[in-house]
């Protein structure tokens, strides 16, 4: 039987060069001399068994893939679950309290059972991955490998909305946003870390998310090999780049409504995180004298309005103490582009072993360090390497070209290190809270002015130590209330930054660069400052205008009875 069944395969053995096939039980091909096995099959019938039951044993052609390296059907929130567990296991290697793991935890609990995933009797069913196929052919199996079944309707996971609108772009935008995101990954740890009150702000969480400490960029890499990742629903993973400061603290914000979480609790003026600390923390990267953060501290202690609003605010710690030290220096050395620069002239004549700060000479020091350091960010950031070692395919045919882009790429690349001498990758060095390094040491970014004193600034006037700039500028502090302005991130800025004095916009920037956020954001936190300190007259000017528009009605009316 195995001579009739081998006769039109003449092909030799690729072991031994002997044309001498048969056929085993499982009705694969084998060579009687080597006994080598090769992967040609044929249909047999089992004829041990009698009746109508024979049964046809038919052995497809190709590689064997077992049913574990297809994977299993996993959902989309254990995709999240590991990601969150990558991230706080990153962050206690960094020395963050185990403490942080556990808030987490229960914080990633608390979202499962609001969003109806887990925790619940009436638990809705979401996406899952499937299994993959890998013996079909079709080019779109990949793409059938997953069920998206039916989504979570709770109106608490979407952004606020005036208006509800049936449009299918609104409905579209809403169950967006009632998805898990790798966004809310970071705002999930952000959360914990203040509830913590870990001295890790939110800047601080960024930067080590963009020098790759804290896994965010292509996450999925780190999956087991159970959990395979393919089709349209897997792009909820893929991420091609860092949210802002001011987008991740947004989804934060809405994530303490959505698990109706109570106040933060307070932290004192010994934590780390309180404001008071962590301004000399940016008064000693930004090189101003030790002297200024009393004057920061005195205008931390001024009393703040209450505000209305029932729901926990989610403190934003590092922006608020940036911008006290803005606002401090505004009151001690103008930033009018006039002010700062006489007081540097009186400053100048002085003897140089009075150790008395000079505006002009810290400007000369730090704008030249500034500059620097903003190219070799840009820098590292061209030579960063955003493309996945893992990509996802939605189609498997694209797959092939793909990857030989790939290998292409990775030869120039290689080409490219040894004519450069040079490596193409980012360097990794040495985790820093601060930007810059100032002293006598090599390596530093200059000399330091931390000692210098403020006595040219300032003047003794009975027995108190006042500024001798007695004017404060400021823009329009009255909040505008048009929802396309109130919802943009750059607010009014592009309007006032041409008419600001540039030594205001500097200072900006530079402590911009300090916490990596847009200017434009650290300038409405300014302005909220402001608010409480010079603000105290608006709700005496607004009554005012209400009578005068008040009084003229009357008058109206008096004129149309007569």
């Amino acid at each position: 039987m195995d001579e009739d069944a081998t006769a039109g395969y003449r092909e030799p053995c690729a072991q031994c060069a002997v044309v001498n096939w048969g056929i085993s039980e499982e009705g694969r091909f084998y060579c009687m001399s080597c006994h080598n096995v090769i992967e040609r099959t044929i249909e047999v019938v089992d004829l041990s068994v009698t009746g109508s039951s024979n049964r046809l044993k038919s052995i497809a052609k190709g590689p064997r893939t077992s049913k574990e390296e297809r994977g299993y059907t996993w959902l989309v929130c254990e995709g999240f679950q590991f990601i969150l567990k990558n991230q706080a296991d990153a962050l206690l290697r960094l020395g963050v309290d185990p403490n942080v793991k556990e808030v987490l935890c229960q914080m990633w609990r608390l979202y499962l059972q609001k969003s109806q995933q887990a925790y619940t009797s009436d638990r809705l069913r979401g996406s899952r991955f499937r299994p993959l196929n890998i013996d079909s052919d079709s080019d779109c199996a990949t793409e059938s490998s997953i069920v998206s079944e039916r989504e979570s309707n709770l109106s608490s996971f979407s952004e606020i909305d005036s208006d509800c609108s049936g449009s299918a772009d609104e409905r579209t935008r809403r169950r967006r946003n009632r998805l898990m995101s790798m966004r809310k990954t970071l705002a999930l740890v952000h959360l914990a870390l203040v509830w913590s009150r870990e001295a890790l702000t939110l800047s601080d969480l960024l930067r080590l998310v963009r020098d790759g400490h804290v896994p965010y960029l292509n996450a999925y890499e780190q999956f087991p090999e159970e959990m395979k990742l393919s089709g349209n629903k897997s792009s909820v993973f893929n991420t091609k780049s860092i949210p802002s400061h001011r987008l991740v603290h947004k989804v934060a914000q809405s994530l303490v409504l959505v698990l109706e979480l109570p106040a933060f609790p307070p932290i004192g003026p010994e934590s780390l995180l309180h404001p008071a600390m962590l301004s000399m923390r940016y008064l000693t990267d930004a090189n101003l004298p030790d002297g200024l953060h009393r004057w920061v501290c005195r205008l931390m202690e001024r009393p703040q309005k209450s505000k209305r609003d029932p729901s926990p605010a989610l403190p934003r710690h590092d922006v608020q103490a940036a911008a006290h030290i803005i606002v401090t220096m505004k009151l001690i050395f103008g930033l009018d582009d006039h002010t700062e620069w006489e007081l540097s002239n009186k400053v100048t004549p002085h003897d140089p072993s009075e150790n008395l700060f000079s505006f002009r000479r810290w400007f000369r020091l730090m704008g030249a360090a500034l500059g620097r350091a903003e190219q070799k960010r840009d820098r590292d950031m061209a030579r960063k390497q955003w493309k996945p070692k893992k990509p996802i395919f939605l189609r498997r045919k694209l797959a092939c070209s793909a990857m030989k882009t790939k290998r292409i790429s990775e030869q120039l690349q290689m080409c490219f290190e040894k004519l450069s001498s040079s490596p193409a990758g980012v360097q990794d060095v040495g985790l820093s809270s601060f930007r810059f390094c100032w002293g006598d040491e090599d390596g530093s970014n200059g000399p330091s002015l931390h000692h210098m004193k403020l006595d040219g600034v300032l003047s003794l006037e009975d027995d108190v130590l006042t500024p001798l700039n007695s004017s404060y500028w400021h823009p329009g502090l009255r909040c505008c209330k048009l929802m396309h302005c109130q919802g943009s991130a750059l607010g009014h800025y592009p309007e006032f930054e041409p008419s600001l004095p540039r030594s205001f916009v500097w200072v900006l920037r530079l402590f911009s660069f300090l916490l990596d956020v847009e200017p434009c954001y650290l300038f409405q936190e300014v302005l909220e400052v402001e608010r409480r300190l010079v603000g105290s007259r608006l709700p005496g000017q607004r009554n005012k205008r209400r009578l005068r528009n008040r009084t003229g009605k009357e008058e109206k009316q008096q004129e149309e009875r007569s």
